[in-house]
């Protein structure tokens, strides 16, 4: 244990002695020093802060400082009723504050305590119960500010991480110090309860068990209760002008201490200082002291030019020319300037000045907000965290256009109308007015109309839907489809690091040895790039783990992958009835794909003779538009050999079409051919 963790121990115990044990008057005295001491130093240190956070150990100090303080209390107490004497600090304190007159040294005490009760605790007391419920409320406001900077961009992961574990801490800080600011008050009663016992029953003592007269008496113990309640209220007092500034301490943007602040606050209008040094001049030619007025008015009237003097050769040194001159050159000579360039946004979104009241919440604008429940939403869907969309304007877009890059790449770009809906369905073939246009998601035709026109609309069937939803919807669809893009090897490792925490053996047994994290990033991409979730980590490395020993090729793992994921991916397909409706491959078109496959030692490919590659996939085309105005996923169903090929032929031509093979079904599922692929 360091002796500095001892030291603390050591101190919870003497509190205990103090109550039990009688102390000497010469280990009082070192003990009341102490006391005063550590609360002069706790009041130095609240004077020093920047924030209340810095001094965040201050309500279980409160706590222990209280309790001391009791004990002393206690322990003096015990001495001077029973011995009429509680050591050198004691009386020392109290012959000086009454000196001859013992009423009027009395009465001083008592204004000392009511200062200390009435004000400083009560007030302290206060503004601890308001700081709290104040934090408290905020909390909600502080964490979607932290939000929105983060999906703003300007803030990283890490720093949102960090502000928001401040906006906790603030919390807990302020609710304890509402809790301990109760123990100041209660050791003020108790102090005052102390002298009136220590005075009344050492009236009683004195005159009953020593033999004192009644003077004699007052003059004793007079004098040691004030003496007393000197050495216990200083301190008090101290404590509680502590807690009060720290409770009311607001950080300055400057970083400084409650001295700077309150020096350059306070003189930061050098005239107002000339009209104060007028006053007091005048106040001269009244009986007052005309030497003593003058004086200080010519000290404030000196002070008042320094200080216009300084902040002139401030105001030449900061200005904005200068420094922006100074800083480009810094910045100019810097080698980050041109390494800061290569960095790139994995997701950017930018939107013409039109746009800007989607984004800006004092107009109204929710994108932020929706780009937060984006995230949480593939995140759940995919299994993948998206990484942070950068968002903000762009004045070489059209007002009303916005588009979306992946790694600095466009990949989605359209036009929106703010002050209209977007109105679709499959027929437009009646009489609603508005402008065409699609549905930038997924290609329907649709209408920009007027809000006078949206009643009219929803009951002639359209689907109608605000601007914000249109938008967010296309981000989402367009992320999804991009998600493959988005999970790097970083990404990959941070899955893998979260997965460990519950399943260490399970990541041991695939990672390093025999996959690495490439590796396993290719499979996991391969899944996100149809659509399939990776969610499911423990069962995708279970899979990993038994079939990695067999072979390396990352295809063919991630087929293992998706048959071990059966159950998911029939989910994701099949109808409320547990029916799907699919397009099956005949055996003919099957054996010649299989026979097309070439085997190498780098992995396998389809190389099929290009007329029989062209007539395969027109088939497939004239099959997927017969079912297309039926469905609305169109599923091709082949066996497990070919699964992979065939999908690798159709990305080329039929993106959208689904692959699966009979393994990825689950036997519940009652399959339903809608079409025939064969050729003659």
């Amino acid at each position: 244990m360091k002796a500095r963790d001892l030291s603390v121990l050591l101190a919870v115990i003497l509190i205990i002695i103090m109550l039990v044990i009688p102390l000497p008057g010469w280990l009082l005295s070192i003990l009341i020093l102490c006391n005063i001491s550590i609360a002069l130093i706790v009041i130095l240190v609240s004077m020093n802060t920047q924030e209340s956070l810095q001094f965040s150990i201050f309500p279980s100090l409160l706590l222990l400082l209280t309790l001391f303080r009791l004990g002393l209390n206690v322990s003096t107490t015990r001495s001077i009723l029973s011995k009429a004497d509680a050591g050198g600090v004691v009386d020392t304190f109290g012959s000086f504050v009454i000196g001859d007159n013992p009423l009027v040294g009395f009465v001083v005490f008592i204004i000392l305590v009511i200062i200390q009760f009435l004000v400083i605790t009560k007030g302290a007391e206060r503004v601890s119960e308001v700081a709290a419920r104040f934090t408290l409320d905020a909390m909600p406001g502080k964490q979607m500010s932290i939000d929105a900077d983060l999906n703003a961009g300007l803030i990283s992961e890490q720093q949102a991480k960090e502000r928001r574990e401040k906006v906790e801490k603030e919390a807990d800080f302020h609710g304890s110090m509402d809790g301990a600011s109760k123990f100041v008050k209660g050791d003020a009663i108790a102090g005052i309860i102390i002298v009136l016992i220590n005075i009344i029953f050492g009236l009683i003592i004195g005159m009953v068990q020593m033999d004192l007269t009644f003077t004699e008496a007052i003059n004793t113990f007079m004098r040691l209760t004030v003496g007393d309640g000197l050495v216990s209220q200083i301190p008090a007092l101290l404590i509680s002008t502590a807690t009060g500034i720290v409770v009311t301490r607001i950080s300055t943007s400057e970083g400084g201490n409650l001295g700077s602040d309150v020096t350059d606050q306070l003189l930061q209008y050098p005239k107002l200082l000339f009209i104060a040094a007028g006053t007091i001049f005048l106040l001269g030619l009244t009986p007052i002291n005309f030497f003593l007025t003058t004086s200080i008015a010519l000290l404030l009237a000196l002070s008042a030019y320094l200080l216009m003097r300084q902040q002139t050769e401030e105001a030449v040194t900061s200005d904005p020319e200068v420094v922006e001159e100074e800083a480009e050159a810094s910045a100019m000579k810097s080698p980050e300037n041109v390494v800061n360039l290569l960095n790139l946004d994995p997701i950017e979104f930018e939107f013409g000045y039109a746009l800007i009241p989607l984004v800006d919440a004092k107009q109204g604008g929710d994108l932020l907000d929706r780009v937060v429940m984006i995230r949480r939403q593939l995140a759940v869907e995919l299994g993948v965290v998206i990484p942070v969309v950068r968002i903000r304007d762009n004045i070489q877009l059209n007002p009303n256009e916005y588009r979306l890059k992946i790694k600095g790449i466009e990949v989605a770009k359209d036009e929106l109308l703010l002050d209209h809906y977007l109105a679709m369905t499959p027929d437009l073939d009646d009489d609603i007015e508005g402008i065409e246009t699609r549905e930038p998601a997924f290609g329907l035709p649709a209408k920009w109309i007027s809000e006078e026109n949206k009643d009219s609309a929803e009951l002639s069937g359209y689907t109608v839907v605000d601007p914000p939803s249109v938008i967010s919807t296309h981000i989402t669809e367009v992320i999804k489809q991009h998600a493959h893009e988005l999970l790097g090897r970083q990404e990959t490792k941070q899955l893998i690091d979260h997965l460990q925490e519950n399943y260490p053996i399970l990541v041991e047994e695939v990672t390093p040895e025999p996959l690495a994290v490439g590796e396993i990033q290719k499979v996991l991409s391969k899944l996100l790039r149809e659509n399939v979730s990776i969610r499911n980590l423990p069962v995708i490395f279970e899979t990993l783990a038994d079939f990695s020993k067999l072979t390396n090729d990352t295809e063919l793992l991630g087929e293992y992958v998706r048959q071990a994921l059966s159950s998911q991916i029939t989910e994701q397909y099949v109808k409320q009835d547990m029916s799907l409706n699919v397009i099956t491959v005949t055996g003919k078109v099957e054996k010649l794909i299989a026979e097309g496959i070439q085997q190498t030692e780098h992995g396998n490919y389809l190389s099929l003779d290009p007329n029989v590659q062209q007539e395969i996939v027109k088939i497939i085309h004239q099959e997927v538009e017969k079912v297309s105005l039926q469905e609305e996923v169109i599923v091709l169903l082949c066996s497990p050999a070919i699964r992979m090929y065939l999908k690798q032929l159709l990305d080329r031509f039929l993106p959208q079409v689904v692959v699966l093979s009979y393994n990825e079904l689950e036997p519940s599922v009652q399959v339903q051919s809608v079409g025939v692929v064969n050729v003659a």
